[in-house]
């Protein structure tokens, strides 16, 4: 799954970018006790951690942040190469939640448990291994429901509520295909779009080798295919159709995604590399009508992204790295990330109010609503076998759409495969 840049590249920074080894390799880990070094990617088109260096420069007077600036395809190769060698940054920035136990397991990463939370932040429980913390959480995605109020308007169909169910909306990506020239709904490519949703909303654990379950779900994928009220997995497969593409010009009227769209769209709008259109942000349907209304909590999926400390450097280092995670959880962090259009893991009413403030930003009550109220359920579980399992499930997501099984025989393939590759639980 991949992020687009927030809000625009004018927003970088105010200052220059410190970058340590673009290549990768960044001096031995520790080094100037005054001075903490902090692994990303795509530093240039990717702001949040400059801001957060620099918002922690400025509480702590002589401290330094450095930004170790990796190749965002191989970013996880490369620092735990760094690692191994004792070259690795201080703060170990976890770019995706299944690869957190390699990292632990290796003796890589501090126990952070002690590091101060605000209460109500997402994502931490994800950082958990047998009882203890070794990251922390300082951005928290969750995927919504994306509409564009005009198509919908000359469909003559209502905006979405807060109270559909996937039912629901089928029924509303059928009725937008035919009243507009638009498909009615755009699913990308990846594996989440339809398994996250499944995985969350039936309460599933795909560590333990089951599977029926997401046989409803991809039904409707294949439903909507067949009635040609979105593009077939193969035709965006085959022509690398985009997201941002196929929303952003109005060829879909609808479109699951996470929550970093909205700066991207905003930013695209302003640019005009997105068409100009109202839209909104609904809360994306729900399996059954037990969750559904603003007066229940959706569920949806997401991961979180989140700093941890190198277990390798020395204890003076690692309490003033520990400060640092501390400072990016924090409600104050919160309300910068979100004013460039990252969704902060700390996600109270001022941090809302910034998401929001940008020109172009959808202003209904629902679109509010709809970022700041869910139950976000991991996409993936804190496992050492979730990257396994995750790779199995992917070839039945892709088996499925192209045609190529049908679901019953793709869930009995991969079920089985796990049993005999990963072992199940």
């Amino acid at each position: 799954m991949k992020r687009s840049l927030p809000f625009g590249a004018a927003l970088v920074a105010s200052g220059a970018i410190v970058l340590v080894g673009c290549s990768g390799s960044s001096g031995a880990a520790g080094g100037d006790p005054d001075t903490l070094t902090v692994s990303g990617w795509s530093v240039s088109t990717t702001p949040e951690f400059q801001l957060l260096a620099d918002g922690f420069e400025a509480a702590h007077e002589g401290v330094t942040v450095e930004i170790v600036d990796y190749d965002p395809t191989e970013y996880n190769t490369l620092l735990t190469a760094d690692l191994a060698a004792g070259t690795g940054p201080d703060i170990v920035t976890q770019k995706e939640v299944k690869f957190v136990t390699t990292f632990q397991e290796g003796g890589q990463l501090a126990d952070v448990s002690d590091v101060e939370l605000p209460d109500g932040i997402g994502g931490a429980d994800s950082y958990v291994i047998d009882g203890a913390a070794y990251a922390t959480p300082y951005r928290q995605d969750s995927w919504v429901l994306y509409y564009n109020k005009a198509l919908f308007d000359e469909a003559g169909l209502d905006y979405p509520d807060g109270s559909w169910t996937w039912d629901d909306y089928v029924a509303a990506a059928e009725t937008l295909s035919e009243g507009t020239d638009a498909k009615g709904a755009y699913q990308h490519s990846w594996q989440s779009v339809v398994q996250g949703f499944a995985n969350a909303q039936s309460g599933a654990d795909i560590l333990a080798g089951d599977y029926d379950y997401l046989a409803p779900f991809y039904e409707r994928a294949l439903a909507l295919q067949d009635a040609g009220a979105q593009e077939s997995f193969n035709t965006v497969s085959a022509n690398q159709l985009t997201y941002q593409g196929e929303f952003g010009t109005q060829r879909a009227a609808m479109m699951p995604m996470g929550t970093w769209y909205v700066a991207t769209l905003v930013a695209q709008q302003a640019s005009g590399e997105a068409d100009d259109f109202d839209w909104g942000i609904a809360p994306i349907p729900q399996a059954d009508e037990a969750r559904t209304g603003i007066d229940q909590t959706p569920v949806t999926f997401g991961d979180p992204t989140g700093f941890g400390v190198n277990a390798n450097i020395s204890e003076d280092k690692q309490e003033l790295a520990k400060e640092f995670l501390a400072y990016a959880a924090s409600e104050d962090a919160a309300v910068a990330l979100a004013g460039i259009g990252i969704t902060p893991a700390a996600l109270g009413d001022a941090a809302v109010d910034a998401y929001f403030a940008a020109d172009g930003a959808p202003q209904d009550d629902l679109s509010r609503f709809a970022v700041q109220t869910h139950e976000t359920l991991p996409e993936n579980p804190t496992s050492s076998e979730t990257a396994a399992v995750q790779n199995i499930l992917n070839d039945l997501h892709t088996a499925v759409l192209s045609g190529s099984a049908d679901i019953d025989q793709a869930i009995a393939e991969a079920e089985e495969r796990v049993a005999s590759e990963v072992g199940g639980e």
